[in-house]
């Protein structure tokens, strides 16, 4: 009996029986920095001499781990074992399957603070942010566990006199799952082990910035009975392997998350027939955002401003719902925006591998380079009333930054920063403030601050993002209660942790007998 789906609960750090157990957690996984990890085809373990070297973004001197990289042959031995793992797992019984969801489900939740504490140091996360995102991975287990038991009887049909017809739905075949490194085991985690519960073994491909802790979690998939080749992990250099698996023959599906640019390469790329391909591939692809936050003027200010500052800043902005424009009413827009400045100043600055603090350093220096750049931008665009620091002299470390009086369509509001910035502008009247709202090429998330219900009841239909949240930030989505994804460039819409996500692995059929 598999009890209702209910979210895993999130760690309260200010009880100090969870800090010191934390604490505990960070001394373990801090004694394991610097091992090697290898590749995983078929089961076995493969050492290579070219790696990926993770380093901890809050210490640039600490390396976390280094991870053999897989080239093209290993991709090829890699979709040979998933080929062949396929021939069994296929047919494998839907509960059995989610059994290994389930089972992989308890483990991190009986070490839930060590998965969170590789967090701390693989991705750079804060003690809050980490604990969320492994709670969020123990979430996608259980919950596509009991979405593939109920979408294995199918769907009812209606029957003729001596004709019967049956709807079930079958797996696709082998795919390829390229996760970003912002949510390094949660989007990790609900990427593979979707399509996985589902029937189809999986190339798994993590961040080159994060791929120690999904390594974890292949271990855990492993003990909890995954058999070998169905999930094989082949981290590497995007530009050796990154096409490669994409425009393989036997790539059925591409299960991406990450940039806009990126994905619509791969889209355009899986849709050229490879010699010898059979099918027509498939991407589900989710491609960030450019999220508004919109204060009416009948409004809960100190909501509003509570609202955008964790939107804003939490894990510094890098996360594809946070806020990074703020639309305010003209007629409250200079107390929204001197009260979001005064909770800003209240955010703790550090490296969570010594304390529990708001903020971290950002994830690698990549991402530092172009925040930075982007608040030069913003100097001339906006007026900068808060932050703007950056050093990287020991971290990625970059303050939270707050712009004000920006024009709608300047570069910091239009384009995806991914970092501690967020850019206030001001709108005259409602329809003013939707329109704002809607004019960027993204549609992932947005929220409404509003006491008025006609405003809200308009924002429901007219502002246009795939989650909208009335009342409460632009962040923070839990699976199986706000499914997840978004609209016109922010991706295909495929909704994670949503009754509808196990479809996109699936092929519907339809089976007639006649008597």
């Amino acid at each position: 009996m598999v009890l209702p789906f209910k979210h895993e609960p999130f760690t309260d750090f200010d009880n100090q029986k969870n800090k010191e157990e934390f604490e505990s957690a960070l001394k373990l996984v801090e004694s394991e920095l610097g091992k090697d990890y290898p590749l995983v085809i078929n089961g076995e373990r493969i050492y290579t001499e070219d790696k990926l070297v993770s380093i901890n973004p809050n210490d640039k001197d600490q390396v976390v781990g280094k991870v053999s990289k897989a080239t093209k042959e290993h991709v090829d031995q890699a979709m040979d074992a998933a080929l062949e793992a396929f021939t069994t797992w296929r047919k494998m019984p839907a509960a059995a399957r989610a059994d290994v969801l389930f089972r992989a489900a308890a483990i991190v939740r009986r070490r839930k603070h060590e998965f969170s504490a590789w967090l701390v140091y693989d991705a750079g996360k804060p003690w809050n942010q980490a604990d969320g995102d492994t709670a969020e991975g123990i979430d996608f287990l259980e919950y596509y566990g009991r979405q593939m038991l109920e979408l294995a009887s199918g769907k009812k049909l209606a029957d003729r006199a001596n004709e019967h017809n049956a709807y079930f739905y079958q797996p696709m075949g082998p795919g390829v799952v390229i996760p970003p490194w912002n949510f390094a085991f949660a989007i990790v985690c609900g990427t593979a082990v979707a399509p996985i519960v589902a029937g189809n073994p999986v190339l798994l491909k993590p961040s080159e910035h994060t791929p120690v802790i999904a390594y974890k979690l292949v271990e855990v998939l492993e003990e909890a009975g995954l058999p070998r080749g169905v999930l094989n992990f082949v981290p590497g250099d995007p530009a050796e392997i990154g096409d490669y698996l994409v425009d393989h023959k036997d790539t059925h599906f591409i299960n991406f998350t990450g940039s806009r640019n990126t994905g619509l390469r791969i889209i355009e790329r899986a849709a050229i027939v490879q010699e010898g391909q059979k099918h027509i591939k498939r991407v589900i692809a989710e491609l960030g955002g450019k999220d508004t936050i919109i204060v009416d003027k009948e409004a809960d200010l100190d909501l509003a401003a509570d609202s955008i500052v964790n939107s804003a800043f939490g894990f510094s902005g890098q996360k594809c719902s946070a806020c990074s424009r703020a639309v305010i009413h003209k007629d409250v827009y200079d107390e929204v925006l001197a009260k979001s400045i005064e909770l800003t100043k209240k955010l703790t600055i550090g490296n969570p591998t010594n304390e529990n603090v708001y903020m971290a350093a950002v994830s690698n220096q990549q991402q530092f380079n172009k925040i930075k750049n982007y608040i030069e931008i913003g100097k001339d665009e906006g007026e900068l009333v808060y932050g703007g620091e950056v050093d990287d002299s020991k971290g990625y470390f970059i303050t939270p930054t707050i712009f004000s009086n920006v024009d709608p369509d300047a570069r910091i509001m239009q384009e995806e920063i991914f970092g501690p910035v967020v850019a206030f502008a001001k709108g005259n009247d409602f329809d003013e403030l939707i329109e704002i709202a809607n004019n960027t090429e993204y549609g992932l998330t947005g929220a409404v601050i509003s006491n008025n219900r006609e405003h809200l009841e308009k924002a429901r239909y007219d502002f246009h993002v795939g989650n909208l949240y009335f009342n409460r930030g632009c962040t923070a989505a839990i699976v199986g209660y706000q499914p997840f994804g978004g609209f016109k460039m922010s991706g295909t819409d495929s909704k994670a942790g949503g009754p509808d996500y196990l479809q996109y692995f699936l092929e519907a059929k339809v089976v007639t007998e006649m008597y």
